[in-house]
C-alpha cells in the first residue's frame, strides 16, 4: 500500500522507529508567534489585576468574579510556561519510547487508553471529596490565604508532584510509589515508604468510603443515580472496545445523555413509593455494597468499568463546575467572608481548631497538594498512558483542573451569609441544634455583620427542602447550599433552589466513589509490589495482573478498609471515626514521601540545576506536616493535641466524672480515651516513617552530588509501535499521521504487545 508523505514546517520533526511504518512521534520546535505572545501577556495582565483587587482592595465589596478570573489566568500561564519548563528540563519525554501500557498490554491493568478517556479517569480518581470539602472548611480562616494556597499551591506544588511522579512510574513499568521508594533508596527507606504509604492509603480509602456512605444514607435519589453509572460505564467500555473502537466522541455523547437521564430519573424514583421503600438504605447496607463494588472495580479489566465510569463522572464534575463558574461570572455574587478572619490567628475556629499555619495547609490538601494524587499517578494512570508527552496534560493539567474545582468550592462558601456558614459548620455541642440556640451562638462570634435570627435560619433550611441546616458539618452541605444559591440566581430562581441543593449533594457522592474504586486498585498494586519483594513463591506477585495475586490482594485491601468502615458506621466513636482526624495530615505526609522520591531521582540523574522544582514544595510540605504533627501530639490545647485531650479525659474518669464535653456518658468518655491513644500513636508513627524516608533520601542525595549522579531504577528503552496526539485535541498534522496509521495498519497489528513480540522475535 502506498504511503502519503505528511506536510510539515521545517521546525517540525517526524520520528520513526521503523522506516516501513508511519511516524510514532512529532517533535515541534516552532517558536511562539508574536500574536500568541501578546495573548499570553494580556492573560497575565488581567490575572494580575484580579489578584491585586482580591488582595489589596479594602473598604469595598469584593466580587467573586475576580476569583474565577485570577484562577483561570494563573492556570493558563502556569501550564503554558512552568509546566513546559518542567517538561523540557526535567521530564524530557520521548514518544519514540514505548510506555508500559504499550509494552505490557494485557487488557487487564496495562492497556493503552485514549488520552481523553484517560484524562477523565485520572481527574475523577484524584478529585474526590478533598477539593470540595477542604476549601469550604478553610473558609473560617478567610478567603485570601485559602485562595492563594489553592491556586499558587496547585501550580507550584500539587501539579509538580502529580506530573513528576507519573513520569517516574511510566519509566519503571508503572511501579507503585512505595516500590519506587524502595528501588531508589534501598531497603531501609523502602520499608518505611512501603509501610507508611500502604497504611495511609487504607485510612484514606476508609475515610472516603465513610463520606460516600453518609452522603447516600436515606437518599433513594443518590443511590439510584450513582448505581446507574455502573451499567452505563460497562456499556461504554464494551462499546469502545468491540462495537465502535476509537469513537470516543460518539460514546461520550451517549454516556452523557444516559447519565443525565439517570439523574433526572433519580428525582422521580425519590418521589415514588417503591423508591422510598427499596432504595432507602441504611449505612451498614451501603457499606457492604461499597465493599463489594470496590472489590469488583479492582479486579475487572480497567477498560471495562474503572476507566469509562471515571470518564463519565468527569463529564458531570467538569460540566457542573464549568456551569458554576459561568453562573458566578453572570451573577457576580458579593464575597461575604473577610480576607483574613479573626480565627486565622486565634486558632479557635468553630469548624476546626488550629491557627492558619499550619492547619490551613492541612485542611486544604486536594486542590493544592495531595499525597493521594501520587498514588494514582503511580498506580492506574501510568499503566494506561499511550505516550510520554501526554503526561503533561493528564498529570499537570488534571491537577490544575482539580485546583479550579477547589476554587469554585471556596467561592460557594464565601458568598453565603457568614452567620449561616457557621450555623452549618459549627458542631451541635455549641449550636444547640435549634434555630434559637444557633442564632444566639453565631451572633456572639463577633462576625461584624448584622445579626441573624432564628426565623432566617429556619427559612434558609426550608428554601433547600431541608428540615434543618444546623450543624451540617463536613463541608458538603455548605458546598451544596452555596451552589444552590448561585444556580438559583442564574437558573430558575428560588423555585429550583431545593433541586440544586440535592443535586450538589448527589454530585459530590458520585465523585468520592470514583476515588474509592481507583484507590482500591492502587492499594492492590502496592500490596502486590510489597509481596513480590519477599522473593521465593511470592515472586509471582511482581506481575500486578497475575489473576490469583490480583484477587488475593484485592480481598486483603477491601477487607482492611471495609472492616474499619463497618466499625465506623456501627459505632459512632469507633472504626474509621477514630482515624478520621488523621486524614488531613496523613495525606500531606504522603505528599512528603512522593516529593522526596522525585527530589532523589532528579539528583541521581544529575539535574542539580533543576532540583529546586521538586525541592521547594518538598521543603514547604515537610515544614507544614512536621509542625502540624508535633502540635497534634504535644499541644497543651485539648482541642488540638491528642495527648492533651487524652490526659484531660483520663483525669476526669479518675475523678469519677460521667460526662465531659461531647462525651455524654462513661462509655463515650472511655471511647475518647481509647481513640486519642490510637491517634497519638499513629500520628507519631507516620511522622517518624516520613522522616526516615527523608533522611535516607538525603543520604542518597549526598552520594549523588559527590559522584555527579547515580544510576536509577529506570528501565531500558523499547521502541514504540503506535502514534497518539500529545494534547486533548489533535493538531492538523497529528490527525494526518493518525489517518496514515489507520491506512497502513487498520487492524492494529503492529500496536502494543504484538508489535513488541515481533521485534523480539526478529532480534533472535
Amino acid at each position: 500500500m502506498s504511503r502519503t508523505e505528511v506536510s510539515r514546517p521545517d521546525t517540525v520533526e517526524l520520528v520513526r522507529t521503523d522506516p516501513a511504518r508511519p511516524p510514532v512521534a512529532v517533535i515541534d520546535r516552532s517558536p511562539m508567534t508574536t500574536g500568541k505572545k501578546m495573548v499570553f501577556a494580556a492573560i497575565a495582565l488581567v490575572a494580575a489585576v484580579a489578584w491585586a483587587i482580591i488582595a489589596f482592595v479594602r473598604g469595598e465589596e469584593v466580587n467573586a468574579r475576580w476569583f474565577v478570573i485570577a484562577a483561570i489566568g494563573t492556570y493558563i500561564i502556569g501550564y503554558r510556561f512552568y509546566a513546559r519548563l518542567i517538561e523540557y528540563k526535567v521530564v524530557r519525554p520521548r514518544d519514540d519510547r514505548a510506555t508500559p501500557a504499550e509494552v505490557y498490554r494485557n487488557g487487564k491493568d496495562y492497556d493503552p487508553t485514549d488520552r481523553r478517556v484517560l484524562f477523565g479517569h485520572h481527574f475523577a480518581a484524584i478529585a474526590g471529596a478533598g477539593p470540595l470539602v477542604g476549601p469550604v472548611l478553610a473558609t473560617q480562616m478567610g478567603y485570601l490565604p485559602s485562595l492563594i494556597w489553592i491556586v499558587i499551591g496547585g501550580v507550584l506544588a500539587g501539579a509538580v508532584q502529580d506530573y513528576l511522579v507519573m513520569t517516574l512510574s511510566i519509566r519503571r513499568r508503572g511501579r507503585s510509589l512505595g516500590q519506587m521508594v524502595r528501588d531508589e533508596m534501598g531497603t531501609v527507606g523502602g520499608a518505611a515508604g512501603l509501610i507508611g504509604v500502604f497504611a495511609i492509603m487504607i485510612i484514606i480509602i476508609a475515610v472516603l468510603g465513610l463520606v460516600v456512605v453518609n452522603a447516600l444514607a436515606e437518599s433513594p435519589w443518590g443511590v439510584f443515580s450513582i448505581a446507574m453509572t455502573i451499567p452505563i460505564a460497562l456499556f461504554m467500555g464494551v462499546y469502545l472496545r468491540y462495537i465502535r473502537p476509537g469513537k470516543v466522541s460518539e460514546v461520550s455523547a451517549i454516556g452523557v445523555a444516559l447519565l443525565l437521564l439517570a439523574i433526572v430519573a433519580g428525582g422521580w424514583v425519590n418521589g415514588s413509593a417503591w423508591g422510598q421503600e427499596y432504595l432507602t438504605l441504611s449505612k451498614v447496607t451501603l457499606a457492604w455494597l461499597l465493599i463489594a463494588y470496590g472489590f469488583a472495580a479492582s479486579v475487572l479489566p480497567v477498560w471495562l468499568l474503572l476507566a469509562p465510569r471515571d470518564y463519565l463522572s468527569t463529564y458531570m464534575k467538569v460540566g457542573t463546575i464549568a456551569l458554576l463558574a459561568v453562573g458566578i461570572l453572570w451573577v457576580g455574587p458579593t464575597v461575604q467572608a473577610p480576607a483574613v478572619s479573626q480565627f486565622a490567628l486565634a486558632g479557635t475556629g468553630p469548624a476546626f481548631a488550629g491557627k492558619l499555619f499550619p492547619f490551613l495547609f492541612i485542611t486544604i490538601a486536594c486542590g493544592a497538594l495531595s499525597g493521594f494524587h501520587s498514588l494514582i499517578s503511580s498506580g492506574t494512570t501510568p499503566k494506561m498512558l499511550e505516550k510520554e508527552s501526554q503526561a503533561r496534560i493528564i498529570g499537570y493539567g488534571g491537577m490544575l483542573t482539580e485546583s479550579f474545582v477547589a476554587v469554585m468550592a471556596l467561592v460557594t462558601a464565601v458568598v453565603i451569609d457568614q452567620h449561616l456558614y457557621f450555623v452549618m459548620n459549627a458542631p451541635e455541642a455549641v449550636t444547640g441544634g435549634t434555630p434559637q440556640t444557633a442564632a444566639a451562638y453565631v451572633n456572639g462570634l463577633g462576625l461584624g455583620a448584622a445579626d441573624t435570627t432564628p426565623e432566617q435560619i429556619a427559612a434558609a433550611a426550608q428554601s433547600v427542602g431541608e428540615e434543618s441546616i444546623i450543624s451540617r458539618t463536613g463541608g458538603a452541605p455548605t458546598l451544596a447550599f452555596g451552589m444552590s444559591q448561585v444556580f438559583a440566581s442564574a437558573l430558575g430562581g428560588d423555585a429550583l433552589k431545593a433541586f440544586w441543593y440535592h443535586f450538589a449533594i448527589m454530585f459530590e457522592a458520585l465523585f468520592i466513589l470514583t476515588t474509592v474504586d481507583a484507590g482500591t486498585r492502587v492499594a492492590r498494586f502496592m500490596l502486590t509490589d510489597t509481596l513480590g519483594n519477599l522473593g521465593g513463591g511470592f515472586k509471582k506477585f511482581r506481575d500486578p495482573s497475575w489473576r490469583v495475586g490480583a484477587w488475593v490482594a484485592s480481598a486483603v485491601v477491601v477487607g482492611l478498609w471495609g472492616a474499619i468502615l463497618l466499625m465506623g458506621v456501627t459505632d459512632p466513636l469507633g472504626g474509621i471515626n477514630t482515624l478520621f482526624p488523621l486524614f488531613g495530615i496523613a495525606n500531606q505526609l504522603l505528599a512528603a514521601i512522593a516529593l522526596t522520591l522525585v527530589f532523589v531521582v532528579v539528583m541521581k540523574k544529575g539535574l542539580f540545576r533543576w532540583a529546586w522544582i521538586p525541592g521547594l514544595p518538598l521543603a514547604w510540605d515537610l515544614v507544614v506536616t512536621m509542625t502540624a504533627s508535633y502540635q497534634k501530639v504535644f499541644s497543651d490545647d485539648p482541642a488540638i493535641g491528642y495527648w492533651s485531650q487524652n490526659r484531660r479525659f483520663v483525669a476526669a474518669r479518675e475523678a469519677g466524672e460521667t460526662s465531659l464535653g461531647t462525651a455524654t456518658d462513661p462509655a463515650a468518655m472511655d471511647a475518647v480515651i481509647r481513640n486519642t491513644y490510637i491517634q497519638t500513636t499513629l500520628q507519631a508513627l507516620f511522622a517518624l516513617l516520613v522522616l526516615a524516608v527523608f533522611v535516607v533520601g538525603m543520604v542518597v542525595v549526598v552520594r549523588a552530588v559527590r559522584a555527579g549522579g547515580l544510576p536509577t531504577s529506570e528501565e531500558g528503552d523499547e521502541p514504540s509501535h503506535r502514534f497518539a496526539p500529545s494534547g486533548l485535541s489533535a493538531t492538523p498534522l497529528e490527525k494526518e499521521i493518525e489517518a496514515e496509521w489507520l491506512r497502513v495498519d487498520p487492524e492494529g497489528v503492529f500496536h502494543g504487545a504484538q508489535g513488541h513480540a515481533r521485534d523480539r522475535e526478529a532480534a533472535r
